[in-house]
C-alpha cells in the first residue's frame, strides 16, 4: 500500500482559534475511505467542532473498534491519544480509560456493525453507566468492509445493492440510548455540517453519556434506490431540528431548509432522500416525548435529526462512584494502597 502523507507546511494566513491552532492542527492522515464516503464528512465536522471549541489536541482520547467507521480516528486529531480496540469492544476500553484518567476528553467512534451487533451489550452498558464521553456512531446500515451485508440498523424492507430485501427488524440506537438513560441524545446526517458541528461541540461539553447517531451513506454498497440509508432517502424522510448539507459520492449536494419542513433531494443516480427537521418549538428536555416523537415519525418513514434529548443537570460515572477528583493514573502508592488497617475497616463494614 502506498502511504500519502500530508505536507507539513501551510499558508501562514490560515484562520486560528483562541489557542493559536489552525484546522490543520486538528487533522490526521489522508483518508483511505471511498471518495465521497459520508464518514469523511463526519471527520470534517469533528475537526471543525474541536477547532471552534479551542480544544488542545493532547487532551482528547479517541477510541474506536473495527470497521470503516473505526478507521476514521486516524484521519482527525493526529496529535491526540488514540486506541483502536477489537470488534465491538470500544465502550469497555473507553470506560476503563475514563476511570483511570478523568481529565481527558473521551471521543468514542463506532459503526452500526460495531455497536449494534457484536458490541450491542458494550454500547448498552456504557450508556446506562453514564460514562462521560461523546459516543458517535457512523451509521450506514451495512458492513462496508465485507462487501455490503445488512447490519442490525438496516430497516426492514430495505434492499441491498444486489436487490436482496432485508426481512429483519432494525435496531434504533437512538431509541435505545433514550431508554438506557443517555443524558444527551441526537441524530444527524453526515452531509449536514451546519447541524452536525454544533451537535458534536455540545456533546463534547456535556457531562455524562452523550450519544450521536449519524446517518452516513455508504457510496459503495448502500447508496441506491431501495436503501433507507442512502443520501436520497434520508433527505426525503428527514425530520430535523437543525439544518442539512449532504455530500454524495461525486460532487457535493447541499441543502438548507427550515425547521419543521421536509426536504427531498435527488442524488446523482436519480434516487431520492427525504429529511425532516424538528420544529423550532420542539422540547429536547422530555425523554418520554422524544421516544414518542421518534416512533411517530418512524411510522411515517421519516428520519428525525437534531438534538432529541438533553438533561441539563446530568451526572457521570465518576459522580456515581464518588471517585476522587485526582485522576487515578497519577495517584501515588500511599493513596492507592492505604494499608491493612483501612482494608480491615472496609471488610468489617461488609460483615
Amino acid at each position: 500500500m502506498t502511504y500519502i502523507a500530508k505536507p507539513k507546511f501551510h499558508h501562514p494566513g490560515l484562520q486560528k482559534n483562541e489557542l493559536g491552532f489552525t484546522h490543520r492542527d486538528y487533522e490526521g492522515k489522508i483518508s483511505t475511505l471511498c471518495a465521497g464516503c459520508g464518514h469523511d464528512s463526519i471527520t470534517a465536522s469533528i475537526i471543525e467542532a474541536c477547532f471552534e471549541l479551542s480544544i488542545e489536541p493532547h487532551r482528547v482520547a479517541k477510541i474506536s473498534g473495527i470497521g470503516c467507521s473505526s478507521k476514521t480516528p486516524d484521519y482527525f486529531l493526529g496529535n491526540s491519544h488514540g486506541f483502536n480496540s477489537v470488534h465491538g469492544r470500544m465502550p469497555s476500553v473507553l470506560t476503563g480509560a475514563n476511570l483511570a484518567n478523568r481529565d481527558l476528553i473521551y471521543l468514542g467512534v463506532s459503526g452500526d456493525g460495531d455497536s449494534a451487533s457484536i458490541g450491542f451489550g458494550q454500547f448498552a452498558h456504557s450508556i446506562r453507566r453514564a460514562v462521560n464521553m461523546t459516543y458517535i456512531v457512523e451509521n450506514n446500515g451495512v458492513y462496508g468492509l465485507t462487501k455490503g451485508q445488512f447490519s442490525a440498523t438496516a430497516d426492514r424492507g430495505s434492499k441491498s445493492k444486489k436487490g436482496v430485501m432485508n426481512t429483519d427488524n432494525a435496531i434504533d440506537l437512538v431509541a435505545m440510548a433514550l431508554q438506557l438513560g443517555a443524558s444527551f441524545v441526537a441524530r444527524s446526517f453526515s452531509g449536514d455540517k451546519t447541524q452536525l458541528v454544533p451537535l458534536i461541540a455540545a456533546a463534547i461539553r456535556h457531562k455524562g453519556a452523550a450519544f450521536i447517531d449519524v446517518i452516513s451513506p455508504c457510496v459503495a454498497f448502500n447508496n441506491h434506490a431501495g436503501s433507507t440509508k442512502s443520501f436520497d432517502y434520508v433527505r426525503e424522510h428527514n425530520d430535523a431540528v437543525n439544518r442539512l448539507d449532504v455530500i454524495t459520492g461525486r460532487d457535493p449536494i447541499t441543502v438548507d431548509y427550515a425547521p419543521g419542513t421536509v426536504q427531498v433531494v435527488e442524488q446523482h443516480d436519480g434516487t431520492h432522500l427525504a429529511l425532516r427537521k424538528l420544529d423550532a418549538d420542539y422540547d429536547p428536555h422530555d425523554r418520554l416525548g422524544a421516544m414518542t416523537f421518534l416512533q411517530k415519525h418512524a411510522a411515517k418513514g421519516q428520519i428525525v435529526t437534531g438534538l432529541l434529548y438533553v438533561d441539563p443537570e446530568s451526572e457521570d460515572l465518576h459522580t456515581h462512584l464518588d471517585t476522587v477528583d485526582t485522576p487515578l493514573n497519577v495517584l501515588d502508592e500511599k493513596a492507592l494502597c492505604p494499608g491493612s488497617a483501612v482494608l480491615d475497616k472496609i471488610n468489617a463494614s461488609l460483615r
